[in-house]
């Protein structure tokens, strides 16, 4: 079980690296001052040396610390989709025999990724149905390319809590040119701050086994995926292992493992103005973000676009 995780918060005009443990305090690294949490993972094996002997207890508490997004901001963020097998039930696909491949869409980090208390920003328009999607998220600690999945934990800096926010009134094009164009997932996932992250980063070595994680979403006290990650097609290594065929897999990459049985879609039920989504991951946090619509966010054009509201 996971005793701490690496997060960023805000101090004095800029961010800082701290410790999260598991009752919420946050302490210092003044080993790590004037670094971000992006160059510890530039740098993660040297990191990962000093910080598996570090003790706790003997750091200085932040008093009142504001936490921010961990990592600001994954070079790439990676996500598969469709990796449950309950998931594709309850939206009404037949379990596959053999399992294939996973695939795969991107978000754009710098402005889809929000953190911890940072709003979820609604869309204004007519007809919008935007759905939640709990994920366990793999952060990458090595550069990667043509994995074999025996080697995948190798390659793995972390783990955090990340929540694929969906806007499923955007995948199915009715103008699209020909039927092979009809699905546009650009459209339904990268919207601004539709990839909420947080708390902080859990190092691998607190994961004993990354697929056997209960993982839950509740909007407004109401349960509505509570899973584990042994329900997945394809195991977290497969996962990485995959996307590293694709793509070179930088230090500081986010891999998404797909969603759980619970969205809203298959219920005809969508996030409104109001709300509050958390998810949680044993031992990795709780992440918690407020709901808004666009026209009520009284801020900049910057800030409102990334959901930091006042």
């Amino acid at each position: 079980m996971a005793s701490w995780s690496l997060v960023s918060y805000r101090q004095g005009g800029g961010i800082a690296v701290g410790l999260l443990e598991l009752d919420g305090t946050v302490r210092a690294l003044p080993r790590f001052a004037g670094r971000a949490l992006t160059a510890l993972l530039d740098d993660w094996d040297t990191a990962a040396t000093e910080l598996r002997h570090l003790d706790p207890a003997v750091l200085p508490v932040v008093p009142d610390a504001q936490l921010t997004v961990p990592i600001r901001y994954p070079r790439k963020i990676v996500c598969a989709g469709a990796n449950y097998f309950a998931h594709l039930a309850e939206m009404g696909i037949q379990r596959p025999d053999p399992v294939g491949e996973p695939y795969f869409f991107l978000k754009p980090p710098t402005t889809t990724v929000v953190g911890p208390g940072d709003a979820i920003v609604l869309p204004d328009r007519a007809g919008r149905r935007i759905d939640w999607e709990a994920e366990l998220g793999v952060v990458i600690g090595r550069n990667a390319r043509n994995l074999d999945i025996a080697h995948v934990p190798d390659y793995i800096a972390g783990y955090v809590v990340l929540n694929d926010v969906s806007a499923r009134d955007r995948l199915g094009r009715a103008d699209a040119v020909a039927p092979p164009f009809g699905f546009d997932w650009a459209s339904a996932k990268s919207e601004d701050t539709f990839c909420p992250m947080g708390p902080g980063v859990t190092p691998a070595w607190f994961v004993r086994d990354p697929q056997d994680l209960r993982i839950r979403l509740s909007v407004n006290g109401v349960l509505k995926q509570d899973s584990s990650t042994a329900d997945m097609m394809n195991s977290v290594s497969a996962v990485v292992a995959a996307a590293s065929r694709v793509m070179t897999l930088e230090p500081g990459d986010v891999i998404g493992t797909g969603s759980p049985a619970g969205v809203g879609a298959p219920r005809g039920e969508f996030l409104q103005p109001g709300d509050e989504v958390v998810v949680e991951i044993d031992g990795l946090g709780s992440l918690r973000n407020p709901v808004v619509d666009a026209r009520d966010v009284q801020s900049s054009p910057r800030i409102a676009a990334l959901g930091r509201i006042a």
